[in-house]
């Protein structure tokens, strides 16, 4: 599995992330993650549809919580044909409270807990944590990466406004 150490970090200190690196152009690599119903979901299910994939540390946390939420009330405009997910290493569980208790209803909560499967896939798997690296990944109808956007910094939010203008190109 590869490693690259240092291109993040959390409160500055260096962190190192395991797994394929995706490239923009790529085919968006197959995962296959947790929905709050406990049933495998993979990542190919989706085609047809422009998917924003937000990979976020823990939903518990401030930052992806702000995230999170900002994703659900953005994914308001966007139409039905745009599919938004945030993924974590959270237990269906946690995700499925975290949902009710924020009042998500457009952005779809995904586990990788179980095997890591996307965190190796899409290179965002933390070695010293063992959670997901802050990122989103937007993928086109016929599955082909056309943006990725990692956050160097853990505890900073994405560039939102980067994004929704990435994903109105594919609309």
């Amino acid at each position: 599995m590869a490693e690259k150490a240092g291109i993040i970090t959390m409160h500055g200190n260096p962190l190192t992330l395991l797994g394929s690196e995706v490239k923009v152009g790529d085919m968006a690599p197959e995962a296959t993650l947790i929905d709050n119903s406990l049933a495998p979901v993979n990542i190919s299910s989706y085609r047809g549809k422009v998917l924003v994939i937000s990979s976020v540390p823990s939903l518990d946390t401030p930052v992806c919580d702000i995230e999170t939420r900002r994703f659900n009330k953005d994914a308001e405009g966007l139409g039905k044909d745009i599919t938004i997910l945030t993924v974590s290493m959270d237990l269906p569980f946690a995700q499925k409270r975290w949902c009710g208790a924020a009042g998500i209803e457009r952005v779809i909560t995904l586990s990788d807990h179980r095997d890591a499967s996307f965190g190796t896939s899409y290179g965002m798997l933390i070695k010293e944590l063992r959670l997901l690296a802050r990122a989103v990944f937007v993928i086109d109808r016929q599955g082909v990466v056309r943006y990725i956007q990692l956050v160097k910094e853990l505890s900073k939010e994405p560039d939102y406004e980067e994004i929704i203008k990435e994903v109105k190109k594919l609309v």
